[in-house]
């Protein structure tokens, strides 16, 4: 059992110190290792290697996973457990550092602590970390001038307070977080989504950019690279809307929208954070903790270089509708009932006077703030220095049902049931569990950033699997999944048994094929499994770390909607009666979500051998391979870059992978050594880490990993390759530019040498 002194003492000392957030930070690490009973470890001498009792005297060591365990857990996850969980987590905005969002901090603490479903640990993680916020003295706002300087037309400053949710103190109003303060005055134009080649096309229309107020739409790219791009230009402030076209298939009026349907009303604004990167903005690669050295805010990169401010698409309406100028091109026009033109300025026969012009006046400031994680730790039976990861943003921006309560009602009721279990000693997994509750997300994935900064070789060395939940239903058609290739054969067999909400029979599996697919030359037709960007709290493991990550949710049918998310994404409109009327009625589709979950992390927790299939990498990088060779073949060749070594070094990969496959069949087959079914698992959870090279992008933060560093160029293929390409092939040969495809290449053979080395026996040296 935990020794409970240890943890009691620790606890008690943190809570005398609350500035001191450094204190409370080793709990997670005491708790995993020395602050828990001998008797829990019987099997670890053995599975270390320190084989002193014979093979088979302790069936502990080869507990496997038990499938009446994986039922009743299934079985026992109840809808309007989650429903309850959601009305609470959502009964008020819990932006974070905030007061609310510090009471679910507690509210998580007393369920993972709870006598009858609590877990053997759970304890906070703090860190001292730069946050953004409007003035609430000053709050901002955006107007038109006419000539006189007279205010002709402000914009909201607020949503309209439909429900009665949306006009509360603890609403903050919308802002973009970390913009500057400022009060830029110009001439309007219309920069579509504010990409570079958004902003080009008004520069060779022969626009004067110079002094002008850009508005944008969200979409395309990033919230900050909006403005990054806006500043290039000369532009002095931007504006960004969501056009009815992109979140509400073209419906705008608020009859047609919530609280009538699940649409954006008009008033709707999207918050957001603006800041490059993700992490505390101060700490690069350093915890936050209040001893870190921090950068100059002043001199610190990665900040919006002008003001920005988000609206409402009513109010957008009135200034993109009153637009002079060239009609703007057919792929940038939207569905707020006019033609969408160009500018500069507004035309003389609308409602403003020709040389009237818009003001932005932003007062966001920055401030350090104290910000939580919570971490709830399940002991291992066997290997407790194996740990599997699942976690879930707490922070929103307003009431955050969707976005993240929805994870948090899931999260809670997967700990509620295995909890129960726990407690009863009917069940402790084979591997350590590690459940998270991270702080700051919105303004860039802070919380699971600095834990990852702050324990960066333990977690390297021991984590086996990241398992995300943060959104956990946008919508009620199909499960999505997102991941690395391996986790790819867990996520199937893990659907395969568990029916489909509302579809007659139909497995998770059978039902997400039919909405997303795709051809795999190994197993025909499968669901499509998306890719990682970063989005959410996956990023800095996967991209920093290089541990197998994955990110589950239930989403929409693409063929029924174009909406590029649901439509009250980070407005005051994202509330519990939102979610139980128009998201999942009946919340059968959380309850999926968290078997889903669920039976991912009992099989990645309890398996004898990790579910980790790593020759499906393999589809991959072939896929890549082929896309570099068609698209991009002939002109490497004219430069005398050859893709014969990248592709001696695939088929050696492919090679390696099926040959450790089959190495795990026969184990399986066998009554293998405890040894050998460690070093094997050891081979699967390292090989994502194979990929990882920290010098490969030193223009990127954080991102490491050579197969998913973000792709700017056109060809899908390895990203580091394709980028260079496409920043090459306009220059000369011999520029500098050609050797960084040539170093990138070079990069990726490397790479995939070193995962081809890994997945050989342990015994080739």
């Amino acid at each position: 059992m935990v020794n409970k002194l240890d943890i009691l003492s620790i606890r008690s000392f943190s809570q005398g110190h609350p500035s001191r957030p450094r204190l409370r930070r080793m709990q997670w690490a005491k708790v995993l290792g020395v602050g828990v009973g001998a008797a829990a470890f019987l099997g670890l001498g053995i599975i270390l290697g320190h084989l002193a009792i014979p093979k088979g005297a302790d069936p502990l060591v080869s507990q496997d996973l038990d499938l009446e365990v994986l039922n009743s857990v299934m079985g026992q996850l109840e809808a309007s457990r989650i429903q309850e969980n959601l009305r609470e987590l959502s009964r008020e905005p819990h932006l974070a550092s905030s007061a609310r969002d510090e009471a679910l901090v507690q509210l998580l603490l007393q369920r993972w602590r709870d006598e009858t479903s609590g877990l053997d640990a759970a304890e906070t993680t703090t860190y001292e970390v730069l946050l953004s916020f409007p003035s609430q003295e000053q709050p901002n706002l955006v107007t038109v001038v006419d000539p006189n300087g007279n205010v002709v037309f402000s914009c909201r400053q607020r949503e309209e307070n439909l429900t009665g949710e949306q006009g509360g103190p603890d609403v903050v109003p919308p802002y973009a977080a970390y913009a500057p303060p400022g009060t830029p005055q110009g001439r309007l134009v219309y920069a579509n989504r504010g990409s570079e080649e958004d902003f080009k096309e008004l520069w060779t229309q022969g626009i004067e950019l110079n002094g002008t107020i850009a508005l944008t739409r969200y979409g395309g790219v990033g919230r900050g690279a909006k403005a990054v791009n806006a500043a290039s230009y000369g532009v002095a402030g931007v504006l960004v809307y969501t056009d009815p076209a992109d979140i509400n298939d073209g419906q705008s009026l608020p009859n047609e929208t919530f609280p009538h349907s699940w649409g954006l009303p008009p008033s709707g604004v999207e918050r957001g954070s603006y800041f490059e990167y993700f992490g505390d903005p101060l700490t690069p690669y350093l915890p936050a903790t209040h001893s870190s050295f921090r950068l100059d805010p002043a001199s610190a990169s990665g900040f919006p270089p002008i003001p920005s401010q988000p609206i409402g698409f009513e109010d957008a309406k009135v200034l993109l509708c009153n637009l002079q100028g060239n009609l703007a091109p057919d792929t940038w026009q939207g569905a707020l009932g006019c033609d969408y033109r160009l500018g500069p300025g507004f035309r003389p026969d609308g409602e403003f006077q020709a040389d009237s012009q818009v003001n932005m006046s932003v007062y966001n400031r920055l401030e350090l703030r104290n910000s939580s994680n919570v971490l709830g730790i399940i002991r291992g039976a066997v290997e407790p220095d194996r740990y599997v990861l699942y976690g879930n943003h707490r922070d929103s921006w307003v009431h955050g049902a969707v976005d993240p309560s929805s994870g948090t009602a899931v999260l809670l009721e997967l700990s509620r049931v295995l909890g129960t279990l726990l407690k009863k000693g009917t069940w402790r997994p084979r591997r350590s569990i590690v459940l998270a509750s991270w702080g700051a997300e919105e303004f860039g994935l802070i919380g699971s950033t600095e834990f990852t900064e702050e324990f960066f070789s333990k977690l390297q060395e021991r984590t086996v699997a990241y398992i995300n939940v943060d959104i956990s239903v946008f919508a009620n058609a199909s499960l999505r999944v997102q991941g690395t290739p391996p986790v790819q054969s867990v996520v199937f067999s893990s659907t395969k048994q568990i029916p489909a909400p509302g579809r007659g029979g139909l497995s998770i599996y059978d039902n997400w094929v039919q909405h997303f697919n795709r051809s795999s030359s190994v197993y025909g037709l499968v669901p499509s499994l998306g890719t990682l960007g970063a989005g959410s709290d996956y990023a800095p493991f996967l991209h920093f770390l290089g541990i197998t990550s994955m990110d589950i949710a239930y989403t929409y049918d693409r063929s029924k909607t174009s909406a590029r998310i649901y439509p009250t994404y980070h407005t005051a409109f994202d509330t519990f009666d939102y979610v139980d009327k128009f998201v999942d009625p009946g919340f059968s589709c959380h309850r999926a979500v968290a078997q889903t979950a669920g039976s991912v992390l009992l099989r990645l927790s309890d398996s004898l051998f990790l579910p980790l299939n790593i020759s499906d990498y393999t589809e991959t990088l072939r896929a890549f391979l082929q896309a570099a060779e068609q698209d991009l073949g002939a002109l490497l060749g004219q430069h005398s870059i050859s893709l014969g070594p990248l592709v001696s070094a695939v088929e050696k990969f492919e090679e390696a992978a099926a040959a450790l496959s089959q190495r795990v069949l026969a184990l399986q087959e066998s009554s293998p050594d405890p040894l050998q079914v460690r070093m094997l698992n050891d081979q699967l959870m390292l090989l994502e880490r194979t990929f990882l090279n920290p010098r490969a992008f030193p223009e990127e933060r954080y991102y490491s990993h050579v197969l998913w560093v973000p792709r700017t160029g056109s060809v899908a293929t390895f990203p580091g390759l394709a980028n260079a390409y496409s920043r090459a092939r306009d220059t000369a040969p011999g520029s500098a530019a050609w050797a960084e495809v040539q170093n990138q290449l070079s990069i990726v053979v490397a790479a995939l040498e070193g995962a081809t080395a890994t997945l050989r026996p342990v015994t080739d040296l």
